[in-house]
């Protein structure tokens, strides 16, 4: 039988303009909690200086259990532009880890972390996202290579499909395509960041039961969301997506929404099927 899964989703934490409090209480919340893995999608600096960097790499060290952090737009050194058109991720791989190509495997768990930022682009807003065919290639013939029983988890900062609604959009250049891609290779998740506001929704190619999840932000740069992280449960046969906001004091859930989970072996019926429930 299928053991629960449960992961911690964090993004945009933004060291050098993060939220201190809740930061700290980010942590003992992790500390207190058995989660398998912890999930940061991007953003883990402001300025993508060395000491915001530190300021990170100092306060993952203090998690416990694995972790796996994909890097985001502003991980790009924004000042330092040599280094930001030559070697953009530099700094992030040297204090926090690989900016691609990342995997976390398990019996039950398998994710793996694409990097949809980039220092410089041919467009003007240089913060939105890209996914390249390569990428995609890449990622798409690891999902479909893994065991039936695994939980496929895909981490990048720029969210595919944009937010109805939402605060600001990721306009990843390769987007729509890519989310396609994913779904029909079994993707069952697709955790992102960036608009520092929190989403759950399917994505509307194959079985309906690919899901994209955004996570808000722990920085003071909110966009009429409190600050927050993100809860996720899994079952043999549901996904429950908690979006947790931070109180001034505590964290207490907002909102949760209850995902069908792909049916692996068997033939799904078509279409979504995502509920939500207040929390």
């Amino acid at each position: 039988m299928l053991q629960t899964i449960r992961l911690a989703h964090l993004s945009d934490i933004h060291f050098g303009y993060e939220n201190a409090p809740a930061v700290a209480a980010a942590r003992a919340w992790l500390c207190e909690q058995a989660v398998d893995l912890t999930i940061v999608s991007g953003d883990v600096t402001r300025w993508g200086e060395t000491s915001e960097f530190a300021a990170a790499a100092a306060w993952l060290d203090t998690l416990p259990g694995p972790k796996l952090v994909t890097p985001g737009n502003h991980d790009a050194p924004y000042l330092a532009f040599g280094e930001r058109l030559f070697a953009p991720f530099a700094r992030f791989e040297q204090m926090i880890g690989p900016s691609r190509g990342q995997t976390f495997l398990t019996e039950h768990l398998a994710v793996r972390g694409v990097n949809t930022a980039r220092g410089v682009q041919p467009r003007m807003n240089w913060s939105k996202g890209q996914i390249s065919r390569r990428q995609v290639a890449e990622t798409t013939a690891w999902l479909v290579g893994l065991r039936d029983e695994a939980l496929r988890v895909v981490v990048l900062h720029h969210p595919l499909v944009e937010m109805l609604g939402g605060p600001m959009t990721g306009k990843v250049w390769g987007g729509a395509a890519a989310a396609e891609a994913l779904a029909h290779a079994g993707a069952d998740l697709v955790l992102s960041g960036h608009i520092h506001a929190p989403f759950a929704l399917p994505y509307g190619y194959g079985d309906g039961r690919t899901y994209a999840v955004g996570a808000g932000t722990l920085s003071v740069r909110e966009r009429g969301v409190a600050a927050g992280f993100n809860s996720i449960e899994v079952e043999a046969h549901e996904v429950r997506v908690t979006a947790l906001a931070w109180t001034g004091s505590h964290f207490e859930p907002t909102r949760t929404w209850a995902l069908d989970r792909r049916r692996r072996g068997t033939e799904p019926a078509p279409g979504a099927a995502a509920r939500t429930a207040p929390a």
